[in-house]
């Protein structure tokens, strides 16, 4: 196999035989051989009942039917687990990214690229509650992250087999992919996609959902910077504490004996005793996190390191 795409999707009944028709339009050109992956979210109108059809007539189709509504990212790894194809291209099944893109992903793959993600330059969603926050985000994902990208929240995107198959997906971390498949070293390239109205249904996302982004950013930055070191992060943030409840401890000590200065007043006092104690706890943390870490990487003989290619070994 070639070309897989996967699409997940919830209550897309009426999106669903227009994108079927354009992607067997824009993959016929190809000459690749391809599969369409779709994952039905635990649909409730007969988005499912559209895609047993679609199956039945269309041996490049395959349908996962998923028990409930788990959740985009649950349902784009549950598609990349059961995609076969050299590339993996995502995208949404409401119409707005637009199929006739996916040669110029599988192009930049072509050249060399191992991840290659979508902007939507020219975004057609409303301002304030859509492209605003949007905007903020992928600028902040950037910065925590080291990864450039204009659009983090583009789910069109190609993949080569190799990388997407290794990266296990949780919580809402499906737009953060580049950024982990960067731990990886692979190469990621961004192209400009087009991106058309909704026609049909409604978006299934919000603003409420910027804390559960905020929440999986800081997941994403530890796992790139302290996955395989955790007593890194804590025990620095456990020296710091202690050492400042140490050295006002030592203030009130001095105070106390040379001064006579009484110290059953001072909340300084208590300040000091909280530092301390906090910081033992965080290098504490540390060093159970280190241990769990250790342990999640030799129990699933999982590598610390990712290899490109190897020459010069039979």
């Amino acid at each position: 196999m070639d070309v897989s795409v996967v699409i997940p999707l919830l209550n897309e009944e009426e999106n669903i035989p227009i994108l079927y028709e354009e992607l067997t339009q824009t993959l016929a050109k190809t000459k690749f051989e391809y599969e369409l992956v779709f994952v039905d979210d635990g649909s409730s109108d007969s988005s499912l009942a559209i895609l047993e059809k679609l199956q039945q007539n269309d041996s490049h189709i395959c349908v996962i039917s998923l028990r409930k509504n788990f959740g985009q990212t649950a349902a784009m790894s549950a598609g990349f687990d059961m995609a076969d194809g050299e590339v993996i291209i995502a995208m949404d099944a409401d119409l707005q990214n637009d199929p006739a893109d996916i040669p110029m992903l599988l192009e930049k793959i072509a050249e060399g690229a191992d991840l290659v993600t979508g902007w939507r330059y020219n975004r057609q969603d409303p301002f304030l509650s859509r492209k605003l926050p949007s905007k903020i985000a992928n600028r902040i994902i950037s910065f925590a992250t080291g990864v450039h990208l204009h659009d983090y929240g583009c789910t069109l995107k190609a993949f080569r087999y190799d990388v997407i198959k290794t990266i296990k997906l949780y919580g809402e971390m499906h737009r953060f992919i580049p950024a982990i498949a960067s731990a990886m070293g692979v190469s990621i390239a961004e192209v400009k996609v087009n991106h058309r109205s909704r026609r049909f249904g409604t978006s299934k996302y919000g603003i409420s959902r910027t804390l559960r982004v905020i929440l999986d950013l800081i997941t994403v930055k530890f796992l790139l910077n302290y996955a395989t070191r955790p007593i890194h992060v804590f025990g620095t943030i456990g020296f710091i504490s202690g050492s400042v409840g140490g050295l006002l401890a030592l203030l009130l000590t001095i105070q106390r004996q040379f001064y006579g200065i009484p110290l059953s007043d001072r909340p300084l006092l208590l300040l000091a005793v909280l530092l301390i104690f906090v910081g033992v706890q965080f290098v504490t943390i540390g060093l159970v996190a280190e241990m769990l870490a250790r342990t999640y990487h030799e129990s699933q003989d999982k590598p610390t390191y990712y290899i490109r290619k190897v020459m010069g070994r039979e």
